[in-house]
Parts: C-alpha cells; sequence; structure tokens
C-alpha cells in the first residue's frame, strides 16, 4: 500500500455511517479495491450499507471515500471501496451553532419549525417535534444563520424519535442528521457563521475562567 494515499494497515480512520461519526476506526487491511475495519461490535453496519471513510492528508485536508459493506465478522467489516480516495478541505468538517430556527418542508405535509443542533458546510443535526420523517426522505431546509436566511435542499441520513413520558406522557422529540450540497455563495454563509460561532464561544469561556 502506498502511504501518501491509502490507510496503513494498523492506523486508525473515521468511519460515518448514516451521519454517526466513528472515530479511531482501526484499520486491519487495506487495498486499492478493500479496507477491512475493527470496531465496536455495537457499531458495526449492516452488509450493504453504505459508509464514508477518511484519513489524514495532511497538511491538506483529508482523504475521503465512500464504499459499502461487503462482509461482517463479529467486530470485523470488509468494505468495498466505490473509487479512489478525493482529498477534501478539514474546513468542510468544521461544525458549530447550535439554537438557530429552522423549518422543515416535506412533499404533501405541513412545514414543520424545530431548532439546530449543529452545522456544517455539508449537514446539518436539528431537532423538531412531532414530525415523521426517516433516513432517505427528500426535504427542503430553511435556516436562519444572524441574518442570513439559506434555502437547502437535503436527503434525510438519520432520524431517531424519543417520546416525553415523565411526568406525563408528552411529545414526540425527533432529532434529525440531513445532508445537503450547498453552492459556494450558501456554503461561504455556512462557514463565515460557523467561525464566527465558534470565536463567541472561545471569547466566552476565556472570560468565564
Amino acid at each position: 500500500m502506498s502511504s501518501s494515499l491509502f490507510p496503513e494497515d494498523g492506523s486508525r480512520v473515521e468511519m460515518e455511517v448514516g451521519g454517526d461519526i466513528h472515530p479511531g476506526v482501526r484499520v486491519v487491511a487495506a487495498s486499492p479495491a478493500a479496507v477491512t475495519v475493527s470496531l465496536a461490535r455495537a457499531d458495526v453496519p449492516l452488509i450493504g450499507a453504505t459508509v464514508t471513510l477518511r484519513w489524514s492528508a495532511a497538511p491538506r485536508g483529508r482523504y475521503e471515500v465512500p464504499a459499502a459493506v461487503a462482509s461482517t465478522d463479529e467486530n470485523r467489516v470488509e468494505l468495498r471501496l466505490a473509487g479512489p480516495p478525493q482529498i477534501t478541505q478539514n474546513r468542510l468538517y468544521v461544525r458549530g451553532g447550535g439554537g438557530e430556527p429552522i423549518v422543515m418542508t416535506r412533499a404533501g405535509l405541513p412545514d414543520a419549525i424545530g431548532w439546530v443542533h449543529d452545522i456544517s458546510e455539508r449537514s446539518v443535526r436539528a431537532h423538531f417535534t412531532d414530525v415523521e420523517v426517516r433516513p432517505g426522505h427528500e426535504v427542503f431546509l430553511q435556516v436562519q444563520l444572524g441574518p442570513d436566511v439559506l434555502g437547502l435542499a437535503a436527503t434525510v441520513t438519520k432520524a431517531s424519535a424519543m417520546r416525553q413520558q415523565v411526568p406525563v406522557r408528552g411529545p414526540l422529540s425527533v432529532e434529525m442528521v440531513a445532508l445537503y450540497d450547498p453552492d459556494e455563495p450558501d456554503a461561504k454563509v455556512i462557514r463565515r457563521y460557523v467561525l464566527r460561532h465558534q470565536l463567541q464561544m472561545r471569547a466566552g469561556a476565556a472570560e468565564s475562567a
């Protein structure tokens, strides 16, 4: 294997499955066609699932490659790569924000109003109440980032729901992760907002220290 491109045997990579990030996944063996990894049994994805692998391409950013789960053996997973790794800039994975209003539009259903948990240039994690949404759903999101309102066509990759039970049965709380591919002006707005938010958080932490 070329250490300049593919991860070395025994190295650690990041694996994303349906919006869930698993850092520090150990590489058992790697080739240009497949990578075998070892991870906690509870995190082993289903055969046929699509995942994304990422590892360092310092100082330029990170390599990224989509792959499909070909087989599993206890805590080992063989991943068939969908193509050659591509370099992506680290800034695409900078996440921040929290509490911003977001509106989700779905075909044939009322708009749902929620709030952002965190956002990056490629994805958003948001909370809604009493909505029905599942992985694979195509949605349109409007999110308020400071003075800017962005409209983003997105695909839901993860949705989990939990109903409040105590002290009384309450509403259904839904956490959703959605991916999108904004044009550069919108990506710039998100990037600028996230970096500004991070600076404000650091300044606040320094003042309270």
